[in-house]
């Protein structure tokens, strides 16, 4: 706009700019500001958006998470569940678990499986609490192998805002929001074995927890 008003006071007076020229320049320097305008609230929106979103992840610390990125899982409890991706269907599957120095830890064998997600239970009820990480080989009817997506599962204890991205923290190690596929409350047999004398068999608890017939 200043640079129109500077061509109109400089302008020859005997050469006058022609009118439909000038409202040319006016219709092309409206559309600018609106455009301008319209960027400036897409940001605010974007902002916005971005604020909400952050509140909202707020709510999942305390929530156990499935994510599709990484193999790591943490024994808190008398049992952990292992989450793949099968690219096609599998006649066997092979799962082991190592500790964190790379150890192997346990070794076993699931049935046939479908292709898509699926979930093994790890018996973890004499197993030392803490981080482990596992693996899975797949085969198919034909012997040969199939491709595995292992994710990791775990509690969510923050969430961190940080370069316009919004991250969890899931067993010690931050993801992407963007990366959590499955959201659950978390086994509260698990908080009570957190606490749980060792005096007091495990066995004793499930049985004073169990609901009651009527």
């Amino acid at each position: 706009m200043k640079l129109l008003l500077a061509q109109l006071k400089n302008q020859d007076p005997l050469k006058p700019m022609d009118g439909t020229d000038f409202a040319a320049q006016l219709a092309q320097f409206s559309s600018l500001e609106q455009l301008s305008n319209m960027n400036t609230e897409l940001k605010n929106l974007s902002v916005n958006q971005m604020t909400m979103n952050y509140a909202q992840s707020v709510n999942m610390i305390g929530k156990d998470v499935v994510t599709n990125s990484g193999n790591s899982l943490v024994v808190s409890g008398p049992t952990t569940d292992l989450n793949y991706k099968l690219a096609t269907d599998a006649q066997s599957v092979t799962i082991t678990i190592l500790d964190k120095e790379g150890k192997i830890v346990k070794t076993w064998d699931e049935s046939a499986q479908k292709a898509g997600m699926n979930k093994a239970t790890w018996d973890t009820s004499g197993v030392e609490k803490g981080d482990y990480t596992f693996q899975v080989i797949a085969k198919d009817s034909k012997g040969q192998t199939v491709s595995v997506d292992m994710m990791t599962s775990g509690l969510v204890t923050a969430v961190h805002f940080r370069n316009n991205q919004i991250l969890v923290t899931v067993n010690g190690k931050e993801v992407l929001l963007s990366s959590i596929i499955e959201i659950k409350q978390p086994d509260p047999l698990n908080n009570i074995i957190d606490v749980l004398p060792p005096e007091i068999p495990l066995s004793n608890i499930i049985e004073a927890i169990k609901p009651v017939n009527s």
